[in-house]
């Protein structure tokens, strides 16, 4: 379950990515124009303590970009290379935003998700003591089976990114996010790797989001 809250955040989510993604390798895009968010979707974090949000946006007329990211009320110790900066929000006070394909959290996550066929947070939203049923915007999907087991990560998390992708590898763990979402990006056929694929109101046909790989021993 993720929880929605009625707030004012300084600065905004699309402030924050206006500055940071123009700098990734992966991006695509008129860094100067404006950041139109098309659709998102939530992961639920079983501890409840660090939101995980996936946004898909452009800039401007430039294509759809997938920027995944986790909202820790302190600071990430390891994280510091995938800061990307920290904002106020009005009822939960100082958050750190981290690119959340180098947090833990995410990569455990959207690793349930593909291995166990599972699919997107339930969302809320707090108003007046009572909890408000918030439709997603992206209905997401993994092609796992239930209760295939998902490997432990390691201590350690380590990133490439190129024209297109990020890969994040942690022990056993391999989690490719699609960066450029054109309709291009195909999964590899293989029994060690599962997918997230996505739909939204502008895209009816599933896309892939995220392909999730266990490595051998």
């Amino acid at each position: 379950m993720a929880l929605l809250y009625d707030a004012v955040l300084r600065p905004s989510k699309s402030e924050l990515i206006a500055a940071w993604a123009p700098t990734q390798t992966w991006f695509v895009g008129d860094a100067a124009a404006t950041v139109e968010r098309v659709a998102s979707f939530r992961f639920d974090d079983p501890d409840g303590e660090v939101g995980v949000e996936t946004l898909l946006l452009r800039f401007g007329t430039g294509p759809l970009l997938q920027i995944p990211l986790t909202y820790r009320g302190a600071p990430h110790d390891g994280g510091e290379n995938w800061l990307i900066g920290t904002m106020t929000h009005s009822v939960l006070g100082d958050r750190w935003i981290y690119d959340a394909t180098g947090d833990p959290i995410y990569l455990a996550t959207v690793a349930t998700v593909a291995l166990n066929g599972g699919h997107e947070a339930d969302q809320f939203e707090q108003l007046d003591g009572d909890r408000i049923p918030v439709a997603s915007s992206t209905a997401v999907r993994g092609n796992g089976t239930l209760e295939t087991p998902v490997p432990e990560l390691s201590a350690t998390i380590e990133t490439t990114s190129t024209a297109g992708t990020t890969i994040a590898t942690a022990g056993a763990l391999r989690v490719t996010v699609v960066r450029v979402i054109d309709g291009t990006s195909t999964a590899p056929r293989r029994k060690d790797t599962a997918t997230v694929t996505g739909v939204w109101p502008q895209q009816s046909e599933p896309q892939l989001l995220v392909t999730v790989t266990v490595l051998p021993d």
